[in-house]
């Protein structure tokens, strides 16, 4: 069984199932999905998100603030105010937060300062934090060290391998996305070959980047076996063996104090 462990739950293309959410995470399940994990992109992402998860028991959330998010929103997420809202039992983790330069350099203070608390959040609490970086892979790696942060993800990696050690070295966890499976990514599934197994995650990121063979369509979770897929290459073991290495792995992140 595998494990969506980044996915949009609030955005994903419902037109295929008349709207229906609950449709779209039956055919994840039929798809061998047994759970997944629903990411906050904004402080109020909760309200929607916990109401999905109390309809469905192999669904968990994050609560964050996404770094492209204006300052406004970064502001608010205060350690007081993600600390009530991640202690919740259905929530999972914290995020997902980190640095995106390439969006914008404007706020980059502010983002530096809303991902610091996001991890300082996640220490109160003894939940991971969700961290996305992009253009910004020193300063992520900088703000993880002086954090002194060990208990997370860097999701929908694409970095090299020197950032790829840098964070194994401080007890987080890769996921890979569906970008592993496309042609022109190489260099990654080089740098995916040198990831320990045990730090191993998968994800979908849906609804963006659609895995091979569904590449530039709408992704959703049941596409996340894909993932797993281009992985069992990468590492030459069978595909069922990564669906149980990647679930173990979550396991052992979401019980890690």
């Amino acid at each position: 069984m595998f494990v969506d462990t980044h996915c949009h739950l609030t955005m994903l293309d419902l037109e295929p199932y008349g709207g229906s959410l609950d449709a779209a995470l039956q055919q994840a399940r039929d798809a061998g999905v047994s759970r997944m994990m629903a990411i906050s992109v904004d402080l109020d992402d909760h309200i929607a998100l916990s109401e999905i998860a109390s309809r469905h028991a192999d669904v968990g959330y994050s609560v964050g603030v996404h770094p492209c998010e204006n300052p406004e929103v970064m502001q608010r997420a205060t350690v007081e105010q993600l600390t009530a809202l991640a202690r919740q039992d259905r929530v999972w983790a914290l995020g997902e937060t980190g640095l995106d330069y390439f969006h914008s350099t404007e706020f980059v203070t502010e983002q530096k300062a809303c991902f610091a608390r996001h991890i300082q959040t996640s220490q109160i609490v003894k939940k991971p934090v969700v961290v996305h970086t992009r253009a910004a892979k020193h300063d992520t790696v900088d703000i993880i060290r002086a954090e002194k942060s060990t208990h997370g993800i860097l999701h929908c990696f694409t970095e090299d391998w020197e950032t790829a050690k840098a964070v194994l070295d401080c007890g987080y966890y890769i996921s890979f996305s569906g970008i592993v499976s496309f042609k022109n990514a190489g260099d990654l599934r080089e740098v995916a070959r040198q990831v320990p197994l045990d730090r191993l995650l998968i994800e979908t990121d849906s609804p963006y980047l659609a895995p091979v063979p569904y590449r530039g369509k709408p992704n959703e979770p049941k596409y996340v076996p894909y993932v797993a897929k281009a992985l069992s290459d990468v590492y030459d073991k069978p595909l069922e063996e990564i669906a149980l290495i990647t679930t173990q792995n979550f396991e052992n992140l979401l019980s890690q104090k």
